[in-house]
């Protein structure tokens, strides 16, 4: 046996207590604060490394004093992105639910490696991935797997893929690697998110292999353009990645056209769903993801449309054993579950979190009703702001949001300009929302003045 954490102090709940019970205090505060607070984070560079950078003591201090005075010396650091009023990245805040077991988890403690070294853990997740399957409208028979997030379903989706395509030229790239194997193609729209292109960089298939094909007027692949990438690129492994939900606009490619023309040449069909394939969830939405079904592998995050706290993304691939073998490692010092599932086998981290817990509580407190409920009442509410937005003098819609997202410009309304962006102007709109507070507020600067 090897020794583990420091029991020096006990873990006897009292010992816990009142550190617990501040950060309790200190939580609450924070987000009773929320709806007030500035959005930007007010601190600067040289603010922050003044409040944080300590000397590195001889000895130590009291736990309540280190989590008092780390709330102090961050608060001007943090962003109110969990508030209502944040309108920037395509990010959730936590559902209650949520968040309590987010705490839970880390209370817990236990490396979600493997049923064997948390059975709890292992289950839950087996369950999540059920239920996330059942949501998200993807084949019961898919493999799935939890990761950090969206960054890592595309490394997971796609070591997946490069497995597939390289077995079936026969060569093995776990056992062999990449050298002298057969060349990749990546296919992506041009509006295709970073982290596709990091996930192709980090899983070695090299970035002048990704081609970026040119969209139409609604950021969509053509069939024609996907068609003509395929035959020019027909020797070649091919992996054909869309989108549910870009970036700029939450454009969704045509997946009943594109998923069948690509996979009648071999090619494997990656959906990147970050927050898009979450429409699957609504009646109302998901026509956006008609055909999705087809696919060979989904990637979607957690931490944005499901609302729990950050880390969490959610993989899933149709082939099982391309799953398995692009991430299983086997150690004869390791116990492995014959009725359980091993989490281990399915996602590329050693130790990690229990991240399910969180996402199985998120799911129990919304109910199947709760998530499509959610996903509607956000997609209403973008579509009136956008649209509110648009209609003042001086702005101008570019993108009525058919989901969540859409584009809104500030015009020049000097004597002389001919209608095009102020940058100026839009840097002070851009101000006015981050500094100012929520309600009854009073501000002395106009953005639309």
């Amino acid at each position: 046996m090897s020794a583990g954490k420091d029991k020096n102090a006990g873990f006897a709940g009292s010992a816990f207590a009142p550190v617990l019970e501040a950060a309790a205090r200190h939580a609450i505060a924070h987000l009773n604060a929320l709806p007030e607070r500035a959005i930007q984070a007010p601190g600067t560079v040289e603010s922050l490394r003044a409040q944080l950078r300590k000397p590195l003591a001889d000895r130590g201090m009291e736990a309540e004093q280190v989590l008092s005075e780390l709330v102090r010396d961050c608060a001007d650091g943090l962003q109110g992105s969990p508030s209502s009023r944040f309108f920037a990245w395509v990010i959730g805040g936590a559902l209650p639910a949520a968040l309590g077991a987010d705490w839970l988890t880390s209370v817990w403690d236990q490396n979600a490696h493997c049923f064997s070294t948390a059975p709890a853990a292992a289950i839950a997740e087996e369950i999540v991935g059920a239920w996330l399957k059942d949501l998200l409208r993807i084949p019961d028979t898919a493999s799935f797997a939890l990761v950090t997030g969206c960054q890592m379903a595309q490394v997971t989706c796609l070591s997946a893929a490069r497995h597939a395509l390289l077995a079936r030229r026969d060569w093995d790239v776990e056992e062999n690697g990449l050298s002298g194997a057969p060349r990749i193609v990546i296919l992506a729209s041009d509006q295709l998110h970073g982290s596709i292109e990091r996930a192709v960089r980090l899983i070695g298939l090299g970035r002048a292999n990704l081609i970026a094909l040119p969209t139409d007027a609604h950021g969509r692949l053509s069939p024609e353009t996907l068609t003509q990438a395929l035959d020019a690129h027909e020797e070649s492994p091919t992996i054909v990645t869309l989108c549910a939900g870009d970036l700029n606009i939450g454009a969704f490619d045509d997946f009943e056209a594109l998923i069948p023309l690509a996979k009648a040449r071999g090619a494997w069909v990656h959906i990147d769903g970050a927050f898009g394939l979450w429409a699957a969830a609504s009646a109302r939405y998901r026509y956006l993801l008609a055909g999705a079904r087809r696919a060979d592998s989904w990637a979607t995050d957690g931490h944005k449309w499901l609302n729990v706290p950050y880390d969490c993304g959610y993989a899933f691939v149709a082939d099982k054993m391309a799953h398995a073998k692009a991430m299983s490692y086997r150690a004869s010092y390791i116990s492995y579950a014959t009725e359980a599932r091993d989490e281990a086998d399915w996602n590329p981290e050693w130790s990690r979190r229990a991240r399910g817990f969180s996402t199985y509580a998120a799911i129990r407190e919304l109910g199947r009703e709760g998530v499509s409920e959610m996903i509607e009442r956000c997609c209403a509410c973008a579509k009136s702001i956008v649209s509110r937005l648009g209609g003042l003098s001086g702005a101008q819609m570019l993108w009525l949001p058919q989901l969540n997202q859409g584009l809104v410009r500030f015009l020049d309304q000097r004597a002389g300009a001919h209608g095009g962006q102020d940058p100026g102007r839009i840097k002070r709109v851009v101000g006015y929302a981050c500094e100012g507070s929520g309600r009854g507020a009073q501000h002395s600067l106009d953005p639309f003045g």
